[in-house]
């Protein structure tokens, strides 16, 4: 492992030992959360922690977070969405109000939203995590989209990943999403659009 990985990576548990807070730990530190889960999972599993964790993620890197509320299913819903560089910086947050919808069209309006706003950012590579399986499965081809509702948010998301020279979206648990999920309850309560 370079020397200053490892600094990294011992800021990263020093600052997690003395808080335990992992999100602070994790901005005070630079650590993006990939490489704070694949730290603990090495380390749980008793495995030294490797140098390629480490790596630089290439310009144009993004790491986004997006998820959707719904007040009532349908119900007044937001979009929101935390766009992070590969350092694990806050670049962008997003919030869109986006009036009565289903909680799934909202959530789908929300990746729409960050992948957009991305493209126009310059982004080349993105890798999104969601709180909403059914969306991870149906962008992934687990699923199939059978809703009317959802077929042309579902297209337009999946043209819009195609635009990227690498992607990945990937399932998180709700706790894990907590900064995407706030901006999409702030954008129910302020009404932005």
């Amino acid at each position: 492992m370079p020397h200053d990985d490892g600094k990294l990576v011992k800021k990263f548990l020093l600052e997690l030992s003395s808080t335990l807070d992992i999100e602070a730990s994790m901005r005070s530190s630079g650590v993006s959360p990939a490489k704070a889960r694949a730290i603990f999972k090495k380390l749980a599993a008793g495995i030294p922690v490797q140098e390629e964790l480490f790596a630089p993620a290439p310009s144009g890197a993004f790491v986004i977070r997006v998820d959707g509320a719904c007040r009532g299913n349908p119900g007044l819903s937001g979009a929101g969405a935390a766009i992070f560089d590969k350092k694990g910086n806050v670049v962008k947050e997003l919030r869109k109000y986006l009036g009565v919808m289903t909680n799934n069209m909202a959530e789908y309006s929300a990746l729409v939203m960050a992948l957009s706003e991305a493209k126009a950012m310059g982004a080349t590579e993105v890798e999104v995590f969601a709180d909403s399986e059914l969306m991870v499965k149906q962008m992934t081809g687990k699923y199939k989209v059978k809703s009317p509702d959802l077929k042309p948010l579902y297209e337009q998301a999946y043209s819009l990943l195609g635009g990227f020279s690498r992607h990945r979206i990937a399932h998180i648990y709700r706790e894990e999403n907590s900064l995407a999920d706030k901006l999409a309850n702030e954008a129910i309560d302020r009404r932005v659009k």
